[in-house]
């Protein structure tokens, strides 16, 4: 056993997930960069795309480790970042219409070409730098900028068609696709190369992932906290005014209609006594009946 297998055996598991990350870091962080940049025009706005892109895949590691590409999943996140539309709201964070601090040793074909790059549509300029300038294939391509492999196609057909308009001088006039795709991933590559990037530390883009993580935990158990206590508080604070229902009053017969006594009903009993009386004295003087 070698001795540097023996140190990997000997290291924690947070200390081989580290490790792995530093050098996926180490192999493409640079390279993302110089990408991000003819993706925006921006320097800062590259270099802060890439960071978030690490960041988030060390927030994420457990599946970035067994993702069959971890370096497309970072690119990914950096490129959704640095195209994100609320950038549009501020001037700042737009697409650059010209590309800000161009290295000084680059060709003036070289900043033409940035520059008619940067004036393609975001979705073209996507497809073509994956296709044309990271070498992806066309269904990889599709892949990644969530379209179907036509409409994939569809952009990478204008975005080239747009370029040729623009520089003549490219040459791409004439030519099927594959050679108009072989020209423009040559010079892609040499105005890629040409920029010069330090990306951030990837001990700091741990460290920095990771006190992200512990403030978002704190505030989300800050919230918790704070919505219990605001319950507990109005419990407290709010006085029990139970009120029982109204009383219905009990349910009762129908009154029965008395009448009206006083003359009428004297009068009444006076006249029903009289009747009484005439018949019995008819009963007496009737001949059968003695």
């Amino acid at each position: 056993m070698s001795r540097h297998e023996s140190a990997r055996r000997e290291m924690t598991g947070s200390e081989q997930a580290a490790a792995a990350f530093d050098d996926l870091h180490t192999r493409h962080a640079a390279a993302l960069m110089r990408q991000t940049y003819l993706l925006t025009g921006r320097p800062w706005l590259a270099r802060r795309a890439v960071q978030q892109g690490f960041r988030r895949a060390w927030q994420h590691w457990p599946q970035v480790a067994v993702d069959p590409d971890p370096a497309g999943w970072v690119r990914a996140a950096a490129y959704e970042y640095a195209l994100t539309p609320w950038h549009r709201l501020c001037p700042g964070l737009r697409t650059a219409r010209k590309p800000k601090r161009f290295h000084e040793t680059g060709e003036p074909a070289d900043r033409a070409l940035l520059a008619a790059l940067l004036r393609l549509p975001a979705p073209y300029r996507q497809a073509l730098l994956l296709h044309d300038g990271v070498g992806l294939g066309l269904y990889e391509t599709a892949a990644e900028i969530e379209a179907s492999t036509p409409a994939a196609a569809g952009r990478l057909t204008h975005a080239r068609e747009r370029l040729a308009e623009r520089l003549p001088e490219l040459g791409l006039d004439g030519h099927p696709p594959v050679r108009q795709g072989e020209i423009l991933r040559a010079r892609l590559t040499a105005l890629t190369a040409a920029q010069q990037v330090t990306p951030t530390a990837a001990e700091r883009v741990r460290s920095d992932a990771e006190r992200s993580d512990l403030r978002t935990t704190r505030a989300a158990v800050g919230l918790a906290g704070g919505v219990a206590l605001v319950a507990v508080v109005m419990m407290l604070v709010t006085p029990d005014h139970h009120t029982p229902p109204p009383d219905r009053p009990l349910a009762t017969a129908p009154h029965a209609v008395v009448p009206r006594t006083g003359h009428r009903g004297a009068e009444v009993r006076k006249q029903g006594n009289a009747a009484v009386r005439k018949r019995l004295r008819g009963a007496r003087l009737a001949p059968e009946v003695r």
